[in-house]
């Protein structure tokens, strides 16, 4: 496997050579063709700097990692969060081939200037900015040259290691293929940026209007169509600087700073909610280098190359999760978990009640304000994890925007709560749940059902009895495992039967051997100890390949 891995390209050796370097032991042994124990992880800082190491991809692959707490520990996330791609920016010369490629017209006639030094440069794209003939500012956002290659190069190694990983009970019981499957997909969507433009609409539509908050005071980029490719991603310049380290314009009109810092961060939490739990599509990675405070005293949030998704049941389920943490109940915690999450395997329910309780019980002396929510969050997950619960992605990628939110929250006003800004929207979601946004359409539709219940239930009720009394109903029971634990007893009959002769053979060698009388057939006694010894050798062999000795 080692030297298949190594002649397959130089950069798969290159890759190897890292992770040996790094002493990732399991990695080690798992390419070498050793047999590994299970899946272990390095610590967090020496997994950071093997995906630095690797490069661009596999820093994108660990920016990818640290928004899912629903697969890696808490200090895991904390490390990858902070990943950012060391990497140079693209001569001019370079890019303004892309750009000549990518542009329906030539690159004089499109831009009246651009500017030839990027204002930033990431893995996989660097952005510039330009002005149109029409006047317009624009960000040109240009991927890097040769990165497709180097992507799928890098994939096909991912799905390598995932097929190894696959075949250990870990990788089995986390589906380590579909995850590598749904990682690759992802690193190939941030190669298309004509899904980020998408995105970028459909939230732009999404938070044009809101009861929650002030839409004026949130920008989000408009998008130019008629130039944006799969490989340049055009829009409108948005002028500011990083909110975090951003002067504010209540500072220059001596105003009250604290209180322009505490807007906006009631603000960005309501517009966050109202993507999760009202829209179903929320921006996965507002970090604070996505937000940005703009000379009209207007917060701009930006990139929109990883979003999440959420559908109705699952919004549903995950407002009462958070109801239930709000309000520590332990018990509903577990309910909830196992309606959001069902699995095959089995999962005690009593186990997982105690973990949250234990949870849990660390916050009953504590007031809502000194709660961390999305230390919370992540601890629920933890808690999910230890019990073999399989939390949806898209549920870990909410998890991840909301502990950015409140850290970003934080940041700018040291009093910020989120359980308390929860509470007057938790009372409108919930009546928007049981009447919905209009409640007389929702009343009519009740009516209908009800009148198409009412209608057909004597039908069907005459039926079923008639079916009882003329015995033609049958009753179909489809039992889980029933043939795994039907052949459990048939094996262990088929032993116990098999255990009986070996013993009746013994018994009637021991009286054939004990009785003089028949001394002259004493070779019948002998072949009965002979079959009887390998008839049960071989019973004890097969107990103790079967591995349920006890």
């Amino acid at each position: 496997m080692f030297s298949r891995l190594v002649q397959t390209s130089s950069r798969q050796g290159e890759i190897l050579e890292i992770l040996l370097r790094n002493g990732w032991d399991y990695m080690r042994r798992l390419l070498s063709g050793l047999k590994a124990d299970e899946p272990r992880l390095p610590p967090p800082a020496v997994l950071r700097n093997i995906l630095v190491e690797l490069g661009p991809v596999y820093v994108k692959l660990g920016q990818l990692l640290s928004t899912r707490p629903d697969l890696l520990p808490p200090d895991y996330i904390l490390a990858l969060g902070t990943l950012q791609a060391d990497v140079p920016p693209v001569n001019w010369d370079e890019v303004e081939i892309v750009l000549r490629q990518q542009l329906p017209q030539p690159l004089e006639e499109t831009f009246t200037s651009v500017q030839f030094e990027p204002v930033a440069a990431g893995s996989i794209a660097q952005t510039h900015r330009a002005t149109l003939k029409d006047g317009r500012d624009v960000a040109l956002k240009v991927q890097r040259p040769g990165i497709e290659q180097v992507v799928e190069q890098d994939i096909a190694l991912i799905r390598l290691v995932a097929s190894l990983v696959a075949q250990t009970d870990f990788g089995q019981y986390y589906d380590v293929t579909a995850l590598a499957e749904e990682f690759t997909q992802a690193l190939r969507s941030e190669l298309d940026f004509t899904r980020e433009a998408q995105h970028t609409k459909q939230l732009k539509e999404n938070l044009a209007t809101s009861r929650w908050f002030d839409t004026e005071k949130l920008v989000i980029p408009a998008i130019a169509w008629e130039l944006t490719t799969e490989k340049l991603l055009v829009m409108e310049w948005l002028d500011g600087e990083p909110l975090l380290s951003a002067t504010f314009q209540s500072a220059d009109h001596n105003g009250d700073v604290a209180a322009e810092r505490k807007e906006i961060a009631n603000m960005l939490l309501r517009a966050f909610f109202q993507q999760i739990c009202l829209d179903g599509v929320f921006h996965a990675d507002p970090h604070p280098g996505n937000l940005f405070y703009l000379k009209t005293g207007q917060v701009a949030l930006l990139d929109f190359g990883m979003i999440g998704r959420l559908d109705p049941r699952t919004q549903e389920i995950l407002l009462e999760i958070i109801l239930a943490i709000v309000s520590l109940d332990a018990r509903r915690c577990a309910q909830l978990t196992l309606e959001l999450a069902p699995s095959d395997n089995r999962i005690s329910f009593v186990r997982l009640e105690n973990d949250f309780d234990r949870l849990l019980r660390q916050y009953y002396s504590m007031t809502i304000s000194e709660v961390n929510f999305s230390k919370l969050v992540y601890e629920v997950l933890q808690v999910a994890r230890n019990n073999k619960v399989r939390i949806p992605g898209n549920l870990g990628l909410c998890a991840k925007a909301i502990a950015n939110l409140e850290g970003i929250a934080r940041a700018l006003d040291p009093e910020f709560n989120i359980p308390d800004q929860l509470r007057p929207l938790m009372t409108e979601l919930f009546q928007r749940q049981l009447v919905g946004q209009s409640p007389l359409s929702t009343f009519l539709r009740t009516a209908l059902d009800l009148k198409s219940l009412s209608l057909q239930s004597p039908r069907q009720i005459e039926l079923l009895l008639d079916r009882v009394t003329s015995e033609t109903l049958h009753w179909n029971f489809n039992i889980k495992e029933l043939d795994s634990l039907r052949r459990t007893v048939d094996s262990s009959a088929n032993r116990l039967s098999f255990s009986v002769v070996v013993g009746s053979l013994i018994m009637g060698a021991a009286i054939i051997s004990s009785n003089s009388a028949v001394s002259q057939v004493s070779w019948l006694s002998d072949a009965l100890f002979a079959a009887a010894s390998l008839m049960g050798l071989w019973l004890i062999v097969s107990i103790l390949r079967s591995g349920r000795l006890r």
